[in-house]
């Protein structure tokens, strides 16, 4: 066994389960594990219910058993996938090593893993980016806007037919042929797609299929175990991937003009695919380095986890409200973190400030004759606490004598923050705009 790795990604997706580490060199490479398929990591079983916890747990224990048991992993998942995923994940993964806890898992977006592979290889940090994840299960596309020094999905839509999308694509194809949706197939498949000059024989066959219907639909294009997958074939089998896609983009972009466009995931590997996406909305972003696209979220994931790229995924600073505690009598001064640096995430969940796993209740004053709440400061803070910058400064509504809130935080896809104060009990929280939250922190600390 050698030394393990500090950090793995792992992308569990429906067909292959990637491991990614850094290779000698600093680069992303897809860890070398017993079984796997070059170029695509460890086939998922297809005979068992929970196809893709199986299959998690075999490429996570090859790993184990080759590399050791790394001390974080990231887990590259769909948008739509995210609840619940770092729970599953550490299950699955605690499964192979008995009781010893999972390492700490992380979980993140396609979209935000290759927006990750993009900047470290010096993409502008603040460019908007639609990403299209075209994998064999489905078509995800996101739109993504730069937000507080996050990148923000304002947009998403997928596509995902009940038979697969780029799975459903590979099995009408050797369907058509009479050839078994099994490995043997996929690979007999990949290798008549690999051979020299293929891409170009099958470019020219579907333009010339497209301009004059049905004249060229006989013309072989590729040789799969000896028998001839045509024009017409592939055409067809073409349509179910574009039209899907083309509704997915529709739904995200709301009628916008599209952001530039990132492809990743395995079908964006398909030549008449790709360029479909660029006669529709210009010409597509390059992946860095020619990454092959399947590739491109774990090897974003695996920068993640080596702390070589930052994803963009959360509000970097901590937020934090003053406030007054009565000590021996007097009065005192202090700051309460609502939400630690790192936690935010833009259209996400509101964050409330806790202490040892428990919401914090505060008071925010009581009502007149009493006298009004006394002003409160809200300030950001570095993750070093080094550095801070005011917010602003707020009066919150008195409440009564024995009074208690939750006090949270949480910012818009807009890029706009509010105070959030839930009362104790069942009444409705209510919130205070913020404003934009500042990235750029100037100010001296305390």
């Amino acid at each position: 066994m050698t030394a393990a790795a500090v950090a793995v990604a792992v992308d569990a997706g429906a067909r292959f389960t990637r491991i990614a580490v850094l290779g000698a060199y600093g680069a992303p490479e897809l860890a070398r594990l017993s079984g796997s398929v070059p170029g695509e990591g460890v086939p998922v079983p297809q005979d068992t219910a929970d196809r893709r916890g199986a299959a998690l747990r075999a490429a996570y224990g090859e790993y184990c058993e080759s590399h050791g048991i790394p001390d974080r992993v990231v887990l590259v998942v769909r948008e739509q996938d995210r609840a619940g995923a770092a729970d599953r994940a550490a299950d699955a993964l605690t499964a192979v090593h008995g009781t010893r806890p999972a390492p700490p898992i992380r979980v993140l977006g396609t979209p935000h893993a290759v927006l990750a592979l993009l900047r470290h290889e010096g993409a502008p940090p603040s460019a908007r980016y639609t990403v299209c994840d075209l994998g064999a299960s489905a078509a995800e596309v996101s739109v993504c806007v730069p937000v507080s020094g996050t990148v923000a999905v304002t947009g998403r839509a997928w596509h995902a037919p009940a038979d697969g999308y780029g799975g459903g694509f590979d099995r009408a194809l050797l369907a058509a042929v009479g050839l078994p949706d099994d490995g043997a197939g996929l690979r007999a498949l990949a290798g008549a797609r690999g051979e020299t000059g293929a891409a170009e024989r099958l470019g020219i066959a579907l333009r010339r299929a497209d301009s004059h219907r049905g004249r060229y639909d006989d013309t072989a294009v590729h040789r799969v175990d000896g028998r001839e997958i045509t024009a017409g074939v592939v055409r067809r089998a073409l349509g179910r991937l574009t039209e899907g896609l083309d509704r997915a983009l529709d739904e995200a972009l709301g009628g916008a003009p599209a952001p530039p466009v990132i492809a990743v995931g395995g079908a964006a590997r398909f030549g008449p695919l790709v360029g479909h996406l660029a006669a529709r909305h210009g010409p597509l972003v390059a992946l860095p380095g020619a990454t092959d696209p399947a590739l491109a979220a774990v090897f974003g994931a695996a920068l993640v986890a080596a702390g070589r790229a930052d994803p963009g995924d959360r509000y970097p600073h901590a937020v934090c409200v003053g406030t007054h505690r009565v000590v021996g009598g007097a009065p005192r001064s202090e700051e309460l973190v609502i939400s630690p640096a790192g936690v935010l995430e833009p259209g996400g969940a509101t964050v409330f400030a806790e202490t040892g796993g428990h919401r914090v209740p505060v008071a925010t004053g009581t009502a007149p004759p009493a006298g009004p709440a006394p002003p409160v400061r809200v300030r950001v803070r570095d993750a070093r606490g080094e550095r801070a910058e005011a917010v602003g400064t707020l009066t919150l509504p008195a409440g009564g004598e024995g009074d208690r809130f939750h006090v949270g935080v949480r910012i818009a896809v807009d890029g706009t923050a509010h105070l959030v104060l839930h009362p104790l009990g069942s009444a409705a929280p209510g919130e205070i705009p913020l404003g934009t939250l500042p990235t750029d922190l100037k100010g001296a600390g305390p």
